[in-house]
C-alpha cells in the first residue's frame, strides 16, 4: 500500500498546527520551514485542507492557519479521504481491467474481497485515530495501534509495530 506525498505532507502540516497552543496560528512560511516542504506545496495543501473544512485561515499581521476544530475531533481517515480518497473504492475494478474492457474476474474475484476487507480494517483504525492521538512518539503510537488491532481482530499481532521496533517479547 502506498500513501501519496500529498497525504503524508498534508498530515504533517495538520500535526504541526495541532502542536500549536490554542488560538495560535502558523503562516505558510513557518509551516514550510518546520516541515521541510516548499512554500508553494504547503500553500496548495493548506488550500485543500481549508476547502475541506479542516483548517481555517485569517488574514493580516497576526493571521495564518489554525485547525478548524480540536485535534481530537479530526480523524486520520477524514484527512486521507480528503487528500487522496480510499485505498479501494467502487471504481477500483474498472481501473484495473488489463487489456480487456471488463476484468475477466468481474463476477467472482477473491482479490476484490481481500482489498475490500483490508480497506475496511485499515479504515476502522484510521477512523479511530485522531490528530491528537498522533501527538506522541513512535513507540506510544505503535502501542496504540497494537491495542486497536487486538480490539478489532483478536488474532492480530504485531500490526502496529514499525519495522525498526520489531515485536519484542
Amino acid at each position: 500500500m502506498k500513501l501519496s506525498a500529498q497525504e503524508e505532507y498534508g498530515l504533517r502540516c495538520l500535526l504541526h498546527l495541532a502542536r500549536c497552543a490554542d488560538g495560535e496560528s502558523r503562516t505558510i512560511p513557518e509551516i514550510s520551514r518546520a516541515e521541510g516542504l516548499s512554500a508553494p506545496n504547503v500553500a496548495k495543501l493548506m488550500r485543500l485542507l481549508r476547502l475541506g473544512g479542516l483548517v481555517q485561515s485569517a488574514r493580516g499581521q497576526s493571521g495564518g492557519y489554525t485547525l478548524s476544530r480540536p485535534a481530537s475531533q479530526i480523524t486520520v481517515a477524514e484527512v486521507l479521504y480528503l487528500l487522496g480518497g480510499p485505498l479501494f473504492g467502487p471504481a477500483f475494478c474498472e481501473r484495473h481491467t488489463g487489456k480487456a474492457k471488463v476484468c475477466p474476474h468481474a463476477r467472482d474475484c477473491s482479490l476484490r474481497s481481500l482489498w475490500s476487507s483490508a480497506q475496511s480494517l485499515l479504515g476502522e483504525i484510521l477512523r479511530r485515530t485522531s490528530l491528537a492521538d498522533l501527538l506522541c512518539d513512535e513507540r506510544a503510537m505503535a502501542r496504540r495501534i497494537e491495542e486497536l488491532s487486538r480490539a478489532m481482530l483478536p488474532m492480530a499481532s504485531g500490526i502496529g509495530q514499525p519495522a525498526s521496533l520489531g515485536n519484542r517479547v
